[in-house]
């Protein structure tokens, strides 16, 4: 393969981010997935993005670029779904990570009882994943990627060290950098390869109620409570996963945070419960982004993460660049595939 050429596994958002940084740059780019775009743990995901104020973690430099890249994406890419509601935040949480929120009722005026003291982050945000996803991949397609959906990765085509291509449900798709973006599916693609990504899959539950419009104003985070809401109405609350195993206790689940959401806003008493799921997001053992070449394989570079959403904009432009340049971003030297777990 002497073209360039370059086949993105994962069409979800972290995936379609490096598409669209990708292509246009003279270099053929490919988009793989088995399914629609951000169909997977994307889909499922609340969608809150925002930065630390102060970070001790390996990553921090790269999370402290997060909101600049997604107010540089809205300009490129114009209708990109993002809320800039900012978050109120109370109870358990570090107070040193946001200024006083001051009047919380004059903020959540429908909220019941408001907490005498919480942290106010007016530069949050919040974001439609999967119409996020959408756009990206739109414009991937109008720099000039293909995608193909409904084409589910089997294996990596690997000889003597080095990929050079994906075997998919279609065919083998050649390629001279193969970047996976796969989530939890990365690592079997790449164990068949003797490659070992230290990923585990971590449940993580979302629930879609209904309520009146206008109930909830910015994202709400509480030990008992997370919301957000969106203009049609609709409000997303994530739940900490428990172990529910069929469609009834996720359904339960579900009413106990209808009963939480209906007794902590005014006008919310004939809430209904719309949906809920389980994503499946990839956590890598120490909890950090694993991104980058893995050393001793050539033609393979990794992006697997949990807070895949907030970090996607700038894993999007640093990771391509890297990939299309060779030069390594100093905001992602942390986060390398061959590091200490």
């Amino acid at each position: 393969m002497t073209d360039g050429s370059i086949v993105v596994v994962g069409a979800g958002i972290v995936g379609t981010s490096l598409a669209y940084h990708l292509a246009g740059q003279g270099r053929p780019v490919t988009v793989i997935d088995a399914g629609l775009p951000g169909s997977g743990a994307t889909g499922a995901s609340f969608a809150w993005i925002g930065r630390p104020l102060v970070s001790d973690l390996p990553s921090a430099a790269l999370r402290y670029l997060a909101l600049d890249e997604y107010r540089r994406l809205e300009t490129e890419l114009p209708g990109l779904p993002i809320q800039w509601s900012g978050s109120i935040s109370w109870g358990g949480f570090d107070a040193t990570q946001g200024p006083s929120a001051g009047d919380v009722r004059a903020l959540e005026p429908r909220l019941l009882d408001p907490p005498a003291e919480a942290v106010r982050r007016p530069e949050d945000g919040a974001l439609d994943p999967v119409a996020t996803t959408e756009l990206l991949v739109a414009g991937a397609r109008d720099r000039g990627a293909r995608v193909l959906t409904g084409t589910l990765a089997t294996a990596l085509d690997h000889e003597a060290g080095t990929v050079r291509g994906v075997r998919t449900t279609a065919g083998t798709v050649p390629a001279e950098t193969v970047v996976l973006a796969a989530g939890t599916g990365t690592v079997a693609l790449c164990s068949g390869i003797g490659v070992a990504v230290p990923v585990e899959p971590s449940p993580a539950i979302l629930v879609r109620l209904r309520a009146k419009p206008n109930l909830v104003q910015a994202i709400v985070a509480t030990p008992e409570l997370e919301v957000r809401q969106l203009r049609d109405g609709t409000v997303l609350a994530p739940v900490e996963y428990r172990g529910e195993t069929d469609q009834a206790a996720l359904h339960e689940t579900a009413r106990r945070v209808r009963d939480r959401f209906a007794a902590a806003f005014s006008g919310a008493e004939d809430t209904e419960i719309i949906s809920v799921e389980i994503g499946w997001r990839p956590m890598p053992a120490d909890g950090e982004p694993i991104i980058g070449r893995p050393t001793g394989t050539r033609g393979l570079y990794l992006a697997v993460m949990h807070s895949a959403i907030t970090l996607a904009a700038a894993v999007g432009r640093l990771a391509a660049a890297e990939i299309l340049t060779g030069l390594e971003a100093l905001e992602l030297a942390p986060c390398r595939p061959d590091r200490e777990f």
